[in-house]
């Protein structure tokens, strides 16, 4: 599937939307809602939303804050616009100083506008927290951040594509997977394993790996549809263990792009997420997508 011009709702690292399209074509045709329990920037569901692949979703993460923005974008879209453009031109000739005041007024209040701005603002537009619990991310000094009427249009576009017909909670993600059904199905972004220790405060939520399994298991049992995504490798370092065979898995692994880090080390190697599929998935799909029929699958320029 070639996507057209998908809107971003906003900056953030580990997002899926390079990768959307591959995913969006091993979704079975059947399936009633999309249910993201580690929604992120929810790329998939947006894509999803935007072609007319599902008509309804649930999203759902352990950050609050995140999901008090995915609230107000899809409740109040044209007051957090509002909002951001304020707090955005109001850094012009003080960005640094102005930046550091939007992160201390969010670590005391949590405004969505807030959050936004650093998100559009800080490096790499990641979340990074404090052991005291503090957003404590720097700012990319080569950049403003995404301008006001940009940020404006893709508000609206990602209200229109979801609003009205999405779920939105904040909780753990064994609680949302324990409500899943048959005709739903579950795409699952957890944190990159060795990077969601209890003792990393990068993540609000640690993922441990056996009780993930477990979770898989039990969807199993119950055949509930999922896709996964879960590990991935760049030359001969890979990133994370892979999940049991017991599962019963499809695996594939997604050429995603060359190493940016490696690049400037001066070395070439390739970058690749594994993509799995539940036997579930496969049940109703019926086969393998062609678009994961190669030895190693190319993600398409998407938007």
């Amino acid at each position: 599937m070639r996507l057209g011009n998908v809107p971003q709702p906003f900056p953030y690292q580990g997002s899926k939307r390079k990768l959307a399209a591959v995913i969006l074509d091993c979704i079975p045709k059947s399936t009633k809602r999309l249910v993201e329990p580690f929604a992120g920037s929810a790329a998939v569901s947006v894509a999803a939303a935007w072609t007319g692949r599902v008509e309804a979703f649930w999203l759902n993460d352990a950050h609050s804050a995140l999901m008090s923005l995915w609230t107000q974008m899809l409740n109040a879209p044209h007051a957090l616009a509002d909002h951001y453009e304020r707090i955005w031109s109001a850094q012009q000739g003080r960005e640094r100083d102005h930046y550091n005041e939007v992160r201390e007024r969010f670590n005391r209040e949590h405004r969505p506008a807030d959050f936004l701005f650093l998100l559009a603002r800080c490096v790499k537009a990641a979340i990074r927290y404090n052991r005291n619990g503090e957003f404590n991310n720097s700012p990319d000094h080569r950049r403003l951040g995404m301008r006001p009427a940009t940020m404006r249009k893709n508000i609206l576009l990602v209200q229109q594509a979801l609003g009205g017909r999405t779920t939105l909670t904040t909780g753990n993600y064994r609680n949302v997977l324990s409500k899943t059904k048959t005709n739903d199905l579950v795409y699952l972004d957890p944190p990159y394993q060795g990077v969601c220790k209890n003792r990393d405060n990068r993540y609000v939520q640690s993922v441990i790996f056996a009780d993930f399994v477990e979770e898989l298991e039990r969807l199993n049992r119950h055949h509930v549809p999922y896709i996964v995504s879960y590990d991935g490798r760049t030359g001969d370092t890979t990133y994370g263990e892979k999940l049991p065979k017991s599962l019963d898995l499809v695996h594939t692994e997604i050429l995603v792009g060359r190493s940016t880090q490696a690049t400037l080390l001066g070395r070439s190697h390739d970058t690749y997420e594994s993509l799995y599929l539940s036997p579930a998935t496969m049940k109703k799909l019926g086969n393998l997508p062609p678009v994961l029929r190669e030895d190693a699958c190319v993600v398409p320029t998407l938007f």
